[in-house]
């Protein structure tokens, strides 16, 4: 059986997306990766060649400046790198998602499992979001708690929506995946970066979900920091991170230090309540799903 990964990525270096560890968590699971690599401000598309990994694959693309509505441009470069796979079955990362090496073998036994089961089209992965330093994780409702990232490769699955998630399009006829949950985690870094370039690439994101939004890449407000005050509940980080994650710890420590949990929000009392529910029963009230869940 072959398995295809793919992802898509833009100013990598701008932003300080972890490309580098999400592609190489990638290969040992991969016979082959594509990338759709979008036209940057930086030199992402010649870091990505330097890489010079026979696995991977770079298809460059053009992003469409008209497409700035609901992040919608995601999906449609997903779609693109997707539609290249040749792959029995595609693992998804985006290029601020890692796996974890110890997880390796129970994602092969899983996508072998699923493979002879007909009413099982994709996998579940938990998700771990890390914020302002590699030693919290988003805790609660604020947080999505699980995603399609592996699924049979069909001819008519298509990314949806802001590339979150996955769906089956048959004739213009659009549903949902059938996702069996299984214990694989995804390590996401998109809330840990530089508080000045976390706030470049914040700012800088809202171009391709409000038609009206504007930003400029070298105005004063791009050299402001990132206040890290918006999630409302962390907890201490007690596990191990992907071993292809700890130069790059080390080395941000000399910012990640400074992080301060005590300036969050106050969680508002709604949120107090449901979070209270879901912790005692593990019901998530009006979550919203990508998929149908299966065993």
């Amino acid at each position: 059986m072959k398995i295809s990964g793919f992802t898509f990525v833009r100013n990598a270096i701008l932003f300080g997306y972890p490309i580098y560890e999400s592609l190489h968590s990638l290969l040992p699971l991969c016979d082959e990766i594509i990338i759709a690599a979008g036209k940057s401000d930086d030199d992402t598309i010649t870091y990505l060649k330097s890489l010079q990994q026979e696995k991977i694959r770079i298809i460059e693309t053009e992003w469409d400046k008209s497409t700035r509505e609901g992040g919608l441009i995601y999906s449609q470069q997903t779609n693109i790198a997707l539609n290249e796979c040749k792959g029995d079955w595609c693992i998804y990362l985006q290029a601020d998602e890692v796996l974890h090496e110890d997880d390796y073998n129970l994602i092969i036994d899983e996508i072998n499992t699923a493979n002879t089961n007909p009413d099982i089209d994709a996998l579940l992965f938990r998700y771990l979001h890390f914020y302002g330093s590699y030693e919290y994780i988003g805790t609660g409702r604020q947080w999505y708690r699980r995603e399609i990232r592996a699924f049979k490769n069909k001819d008519n699955v298509i990314s949806w929506g802001d590339a979150q998630g996955f769906r089956f399009n048959e004739k213009n006829k659009i549903s949902k995946l059938k996702a069996r949950q299984i214990n694989a985690r995804i390590y996401h870094y998109g809330w840990v970066r530089h508080p000045r370039t976390q706030n470049l690439k914040h700012k800088y994101t809202q171009l391709y979900y409000y038609q009206d939004s504007e930003f400029n890449i070298n105005s004063a407000e791009a050299q402001k920091n990132f206040d890290y005050n918006s999630a409302y509940q962390l907890e201490k980080f007690n596990g191990k991170h992907p071993g292809i994650m700890t130069k790059k710890i080390e080395s941000d420590r000399e910012w990640t230090k400074y992080f301060d949990r005590a300036r969050l929000k106050k969680k508002p009392l709604l949120l107090k309540l449901t979070d209270r529910i879901e912790k005692s029963t593990g019901w998530r009230i009006g979550e919203y799903k990508d998929f149908i869940v299966v065993k």
